[in-house]
C-alpha cells in the first residue's frame, strides 16, 4: 500500500488497556499505521507494560494507574475498569502539553487512538481540541450489546433494542442479542450500566471508530452500528494478517511444540488454549486431560501458569497420564499460536473463543471446539456455531466423556469435515479483503486518508 503519512505530518497518540487481549491488537494497528508513514507514540499503564526493546519505531511513555493486576478477575471487572479510566485520566492530560510541544509541526499530535475500554482518553482529547477514535478489539456486535442500556435511569436505547430485535436478519437473529438483553438484566449491577454508559457516550463524540473484524463476518452487525453512531467505522481487520511477523507475547513461547508437530499427520492434531486470562478448578482440568487421552487424538495442550488458580498446573495432572498419552501430546506453557494454526497438522481448535483467537482461526481455516468462559466470549460462539457454522459448542460442565465425543465429532466425523469445509471457504474470502481493492484494503486507506484530513 501506498504511504499516506507523508505528506502531513502526524503523531498518533495510542492509549493502552494493558492486557493481553488488548495490547496485541492495538500495537498491531500501531505498527499498521506506522507503515502507512505515521509516528506513533504508546501510553500504557505501568502494569503489564509491552517491551519497548520489542518495538523500537514506536515511543513508549508509562503512566500510573495506581492499580496492580492481581486484583484483577472476571467478578470485579467493571469496577477494575472504571477506576483505571479514573486514575489514569490525569496522567495523560499531563503527558500531552509535553507531547505537543514537538518543534516540527509534522512531529504534531493529529489525534488520539484508543481501546475503547479506556473511554478517557475521549475526555482528553476532547480537552485538547485532538479527534479522538475508538478502536474495538472485540466483535462489532459487542458495540451493540453495550449501547443497550446506557445508565439505570435512562432506557432511552431500548427502542433500539426493540428496533435490533423487529427488524433483523439472519445473523442477528442467530446471535440471540434479544436472550442475551434478557439475561443481562437479571444480573446488571451499576457498576456494569455505568462502564456501558461512560463507553458508548466516548463514541458518540468520537471522530472514527476502528474494529478489528471484516465486513462479510459481521455484516448486519457493522450496518447497525453505522445506524447507531454518526462516525465513520472502519474495518481493517484482522490486524494480526497485516503485521504477519509482528509478536508481542506477555509469556515465553515455547517454539519446541512446531517441532512435534512436524512430526504429525496432515488434519490430525487438536490444539487446546483458553487464552491469557481464562481460568479452570482442579477438576475441570484433570477432566480435560482424561477426555484428550480417550480421544486418542493428537494434542497440542496450552497449559499456562494460572490456568488453575494459584496452583502449579502440570502437577496436578495424574502420574499416569503422560505414559497413557506418549507422544500423542505435547503440553506447552504458552504456544506461539498462530504458527500453530497456520500448520497444516492442526485440524481443529479447542478454544475459550476470545476474538483475537477467533480471528486467528479463520485466518487458517481451522473449525474450533468452543468453550467460552466470559465477556464477549459468548457472542463470539454464537458467530462460530450458528452464524458461520465452524465449530462446535461444549455446552455444559467440562466432563471426560462429553468432551471425548465433542473431539472426535469434530475430527473424525463427517460434521467436522464439513465445518473444516466451510472454514477453508471464510479463510479464501478473508485473503480477498486484504488484497488490493479488497475491503479491507480500502478501509486502511480510507482510515489513513481520515486522520490526515484532521
Amino acid at each position: 500500500m501506498e504511504k499516506q503519512g507523508e505528506q502531513k505530518a502526524s503523531r498518533l497518540v495510542f492509549v493502552l488497556y494493558p492486557f493481553p487481549g488488548h495490547i496485541n491488537p492495538m500495537l498491531q494497528l500501531a505498527k499498521i499505521l506506522h507503515s502507512k508513514g505515521f509516528s506513533i507514540t504508546i501510553v500504557h499503564p505501568e502494569f503489564n507494560s509491552p517491551n519497548p526493546s520489542d518495538h523500537l519505531e514506536f515511543t513508549f511513555i508509562p503512566i500510573s494507574g495506581n492499580l496492580v493486576e492481581s486484583k484483577v478477575s472476571p467478578g470485579d471487572f467493571f469496577d477494575f475498569i472504571s477506576a483505571l479510566n479514573k486514575n489514569c485520566e490525569g496522567p495523560l492530560i499531563e503527558c500531552i502539553p509535553r507531547m505537543s510541544k514537538a518543534e516540527d509541526h509534522r512531529d504534531q499530535i493529529s489525534c488520539i487512538i484508543y481501546d475503547g475500554f479506556m473511554y478517557f482518553a475521549q475526555s482528553v482529547a476532547d480537552q485538547f481540541k485532538l479527534p479522538g477514535i475508538s478502536v474495538r478489539t472485540s466483535p462489532a456486535v459487542t458495540i451493540l450489546a453495550f449501547a443497550v442500556f446506557p445508565r439505570l435511569h435512562e432506557q432511552g436505547y431500548m427502542s433500539f433494542l426493540e428496533s435490533v430485535s423487529q427488524d433483523q436478519g439472519p445473523e442477528l437473529q442467530l446471535l440471540r442479542l434479544k436472550e442475551a438483553a434478557a439475561l443481562t438484566r437479571e444480573t446488571t449491577t451499576y457498576a456494569m450500566l455505568e462502564l456501558r454508559a461512560a463507553l458508548t457516550d466516548s463514541m458518540k463524540r468520537c471522530s472514527a471508530i476502528i474494529v478489528n473484524t471484516v465486513d462479510f463476518l459481521e455484516k448486519e452487525a457493522l450496518a447497525k452500528v453505522q445506524e447507531l453512531f454518526s462516525a465513520p467505522t472502519f474495518t481493517i481487520g484482522p490486524f494480526h494478517k497485516l503485521v504477519p511477523t509482528f509478536s508481542s507475547s506477555l509469556l515465553k513461547e515455547d517454539t519446541d511444540c512446531i517441532s512435534w508437530l512436524k512430526r504429525q499427520a496432515s488434519k490430525s492434531v487438536i490444539y487446546v488454549s483458553f487464552g491469557s486470562m481464562a481460568s479452570v478448578d482442579e477438576k475441570e482440568l484433570l477432566e480435560m486431560a482424561w477426555g484428550l487421552a480417550n480421544s486418542e487424538q493428537p494434542f497440542l495442550w496450552v497449559v499456562r501458569p494460572g490456568l488453575v488458580r494459584s496452583l502449579n498446573c502440570l502437577a496436578l495432572l495424574p502420574n499416569n497420564f503422560q505414559e497413557r498419552v506418549g507422544e500423542r501430546g505435547c503440553i506447552v506453557e504458552w504456544a506461539p499460536q498462530k504458527e500453530v494454526l497456520a500448520h497444516d497438522a492442526v485440524g481443529g481448535f479447542w478454544s475459550h473463543c476470545g476474538w483475537n483467537s477467533t480471528l486467528e482461526s479463520i485466518s487458517e481455516g481451522v473449525p474450533m471446539l468452543c468453550k467460552p468462559f466470559f465477556g464477549d466470549q459468548n457472542l463470539s460462539v454464537r458467530y462460530i456455531c450458528d452464524v458461520w457454522n465452524v465449530g462446535l459448542e461444549l455446552e455444559s460442565e467440562l466432563e471426560r466423556g462429553k468432551i471425548e465425543k465433542a473431539i472426535k465429532r469434530l475430527m473424525e466425523e463427517t460434521e467436522g469435515e464439513e465445518m473444516r469445509k466451510r472454514a477453508i471457504l471464510l479463510k479464501e474470502k478473508l485473503k480477498l479483503t486484504l488484497r488490493e481493492g479488497g475491503s479491507c484494503y480500502n478501509s486502511l486507506n480510507d482510515l489513513a486518508e481520515k486522520i490526515l484530513s484532521f
